[in-house]
């Protein structure tokens, strides 16, 4: 679908969506229990993925509204040859690959090409060492075997979705677990969500020292009644209104939050004044929006966005592709993007979202300065399905074309 953003500013007061990182980890931990309820589980097609890969294991699930019961995942339980669709959904699939591993059974995890591109080496090395089955192919993966509770060691330089997916499975085993971190961590504060919501079901993991963790094995997962904090990571595409004339008060933000991405305000603050240099390792879902900021304001060079590249498209050279036609120039390097201070005009052609829901809201954001029209804006689905619905309540003129 193709829409217009005539030029307007943003006012008013609005909710932000629930965390999508949080409610992951929210409702496999409910899964894992006997009966629990999880507030705030929108509609967004990277839940609805996960909702969909629990029940297909056994969870037993209601959903009224935002609201879910969950839990009473049985490993004992016959699945015959279960099929999980993960769509999109990297945080589904990475993190449920370890506890199809603890039911000892022939399992497949589908989902899209683009999904499959993205590496699962961690776990095919873990499945070797220990004489697991792991198939890949270009738009899935088939499990069979037990994993088994001993020391890993994982890279920490590849994705953290890896060391959470296998908290959640060696904590259930019989026996103490160890997790040992080599090479650099990066987006470390998603390790610390888990550790979050773990705790919050009673389950513990211990931080040994910065590279190793301890997880003891036969924890329970207690019954919990929770509700999803706000997301820093969609909350800063409202937030971006602020930056450019409009008055958007974002309710529903925690303070106290480990979420990496809540950074953003400092960031947003540098992009204001100077030419920043800003390092992205830990909050690289920030980069489109901090891109379109940073191609509006005074520009901008951002570090650490190696990881850009196996997002839900290249995100550093969709961006530039699509910021050159506002006139604006970028250079994007293995590990390196430099946003260059240029003057903006208004898009002669249609954008394009890339599939890719955060680049459709970041262009929307920079639409609303100069007018144009964006294609492929159906993408928001993916985390934040009413984006558009809730800017146009702030006053941003939105038409379908």
């Amino acid at each position: 679908m193709t829409i217009r953003i005539e030029k307007s500013i943003a006012n008013g007061k609005i909710k932000a969506p629930p965390s999508k990182s949080m409610a992951h980890r929210y409702l496999i931990c409910g899964a894992l229990s006997q009966n629990s309820e999880i507030k705030g589980i929108s509609e967004s097609k990277d839940m609805l993925a996960t909702l969909g890969c629990l029940k297909t294991l056994g969870a037993n699930i209601e959903k009224d509204g935002n609201k879910v019961k969950i839990g009473g995942i049985d490993f004992n339980k016959n699945l015959n040859h279960p099929v999980l669709n993960c769509y999109e959904s990297g945080s589904t699939l990475r993190f449920l690959i370890p506890i199809c591993l603890l039911f000892g059974q022939e399992i497949t995890l589908t989902g899209s090409k683009r999904l499959f591109e993205r590496s699962l080496s961690v776990y095919e090395q873990i499945c070797a060492s220990q004489n697991i089955k792991f198939i890949i192919g270009e738009d899935r993966v088939t499990v069979s075997g037990k994993l088994t509770a001993g020391t890993y060691t994982v890279r920490g330089d590849i994705s953290s979705q890896f060391i959470s997916g296998l908290m959640f499975a060696l904590s259930k085993l019989p026996n103490d677990s160890e997790i040992k971190i080599t090479e650099k961590l990066e987006s470390a504060s998603y390790l610390s969500l888990t550790i979050k919501a773990l705790a919050k079901f009673g389950v513990r993991v211990s931080r040994i020292d910065e590279r190793t963790l301890y997880i003891k094995g036969n924890q329970n997962y207690k019954n919990r009644i929770l509700s999803v904090e706000g997301d820093y990571s969609n909350a800063a595409f409202l937030d971006a209104f602020n930056l450019f004339s409009g008055n958007v008060a974002v309710r529903g933000l925690s303070t106290n939050t480990a979420q990496g991405d809540s950074v953003y305000k400092e960031f947003f603050s540098l992009l204001q004044s100077v030419r920043p240099t800003i390092d992205l390792t830990d909050c690289p879902d920030l980069a489109p929006i901090l891109m379109a900021i940073a191609a509006a304001k005074n520009g901008a060079v951002f570090t650490g966005t190696s990881r850009l590249k196996i997002k839900e498209s290249d995100r550093g050279l969709a961006m530039k592709e699509e910021l050159s036609k506002f006139g604006v120039s970028c250079i994007v390097d293995e590990n390196k993007i430099i946003v260059k201070k240029s003057r903006l005009h208004a898009p002669k052609s249609a954008l394009n979202g890339h599939n890719d829901h955060r680049i459709v809201m970041a262009l929307s954001v920079l639409l609303s300065l100069t007018g144009g029209e964006i294609a492929g804006i159906e993408a928001v689905a993916k985390s934040f399905p009413d984006f558009f619905e809730k800017i146009i309540k702030l006053g941003i003129k939105v038409s379908v074309i």
